[in-house]
């Protein structure tokens, strides 16, 4: 009993309304545009739940994104989005795996359900910028070759989905801010995918929650961020 309360107030009112707020619309949606891919939904659900857990700085968010990058690295192969198939599965997976790693090394004053938060220099943010900027060229040219779908909306995901997995290795509080750019992103890519397919509406409902979570996901890091700082003066 004393384990469950300790789990439950783990996270706070406005994170439990907002977790369980995603998982009923994404569910619902499911529902009303889909009815078929259950494999999806269930990895929107997973989606979701990582979030939240990365939202707390929690490295079992990083673990949960490992598990959904390889099979929505799957899905996107089967949509011909081959940007997002390379994305995840060339640099997301083997990112989080690494920014795991980095999050277990680095817990705040010994609590491994926290991470220690840093804060980047200025030389190292133009160090991000410049290899987001030639990782991008490279990629435009090789979805092109590839005649991926929606070439320009693809690359642009690579940009974000780039910049956000190593701002989440060097654990930044902007991680959430690139991700929740991709997320912009990948709402654009899916509505695109589901003038031909309705059923593709609910991964877009999926990249909404996905967005709202991701930007509470900043300002929660930015609480923390400011509460370690105090606790450490």
């Amino acid at each position: 009993m004393r384990k469950m309360k300790k789990m439950l107030a783990y996270f706070t009112v406005t994170e439990w309304i907002l977790w369980l707020a995603s998982l009923f619309f994404i569910v619902l949606s499911f529902f009303l545009f889909d009815r078929v891919n259950y494999p999806t939904m269930l990895l929107s659900l997973l989606g979701a739940t990582a979030l939240i857990f990365c939202a707390k700085g929690n490295p079992i968010g990083q673990a949960l994104i490992i598990i959904f990058g390889i099979f929505y690295a799957l899905i996107s192969y089967q949509c011909a989005y081959y940007g997002e198939m390379i994305t995840y599965a060339g640099m997301t997976v083997p990112m989080a795996i690494i920014a795991l790693v980095s999050w277990l090394k680095n817990p705040f004053k010994g609590n491994k359900a926290e991470v220690k938060i840093n804060r980047l220099s200025g030389k190292e943010w133009c160090f991000a910028y410049l290899f987001t900027t030639a990782v991008t060229f490279g990629f435009y040219f090789i979805l092109k070759a590839l005649h991926t779908a929606n070439l320009i909306p693809s690359t642009i995901s690579v940009t974000t989905s780039f910049l956000a997995v190593y701002l989440t290795f060097r654990r930044s509080p902007y991680y959430a801010l690139a991700y929740a750019a991709n997320d912009v992103v990948l709402v654009v890519l899916w509505i695109l995918a589901s003038v031909k397919d309705l059923s593709y509406l609910s991964v877009v409902i999926c990249f909404i929650a996905f967005l709202v979570n991701d930007i509470y996901g900043y300002f929660n890091w930015r609480k923390m961020e400011k509460r370690q700082a105090a606790q450490n003066a």
